[in-house]
């Protein structure tokens, strides 16, 4: 993994619930978007950076530096909303994707989430996606490898490249290349022009 910001140490939540047995895998690398627009945006997400370390069958978790970005909903940019704070970890795992993905969600519910009450596209304290596991591609509807909307979020795109500039999103190409088009593209109604602050929403 590449070097990236290094997030303080800070006090956690109890261990996570249930036994994982040991596995002989060897480990891949998931890339997780972290978000947050509700409370102290930047400790929700230095703590759930500490909470991905914690996280069993895990040898090496270096996450981004934070950027900030503007809610999106279904019609575009909502500049009522509170903005988000957005960073995208590397994780070295040996978890199977399912599993870690329920460990991605025990973290969620950890600091407030209820996906039930906000909505698909309602502001959260934390919204933890799951973008890639290695180069696994899987249209399972349980979880869709790699996150469907990722080569579609600046938000997204820009941590992971600051962290890992040689990203490749599977079946997409290069994050660099990614974020090269997408800037030289006419802006869709309700996004921001290229150069302008990335906008977000960890819908």
């Amino acid at each position: 993994m590449s070097g990236g910001f290094r997030w303080p140490d800070r006090r956690l939540a109890d261990g996570f619930d249930g036994d994982v047995p040991p596995s002989n895998r060897e480990p891949v690398t998931a890339v997780v978007a972290l978000g947050a627009n509700l409370g102290d945006r930047e400790a929700t997400l230095a703590a759930a950076v500490q909470e991905l370390r914690r996280m069993p069958l895990t040898d090496e978790v270096v996450a981004s530096t934070p950027i900030e970005s503007v809610a999106i909903t279904p019609t575009g940019a909502d500049e009522s909303a509170p903005p988000y704070l957005n960073a995208v970890a590397l994780v070295a795992t040996r978890l199977a994707p399912t599993v870690l993905l329920s460990y991605l969600q025990t973290i969620e519910a950890r600091h407030g989430r209820d996906r039930a009450r906000e909505g698909r596209w309602g502001s959260r304290t934390l919204d933890l996606d799951l973008i890639a596991y290695g180069d696994v591609i899987s249209d399972d509807p349980d979880l869709t490898l790699p996150h469907p909307r990722a080569a579609e979020r600046d938000f997204v795109l820009e941590p992971w490249v600051a962290v890992d500039p040689d990203a490749v999103l599977p079946g997409s190409g290069r994050v660099d290349a990614l974020l090269a088009r997408r800037a030289a593209e006419p802006p869709a109604p309700g996004e921001p022009a290229a150069g302008e602050q990335p906008r977000g929403a960890g819908a």
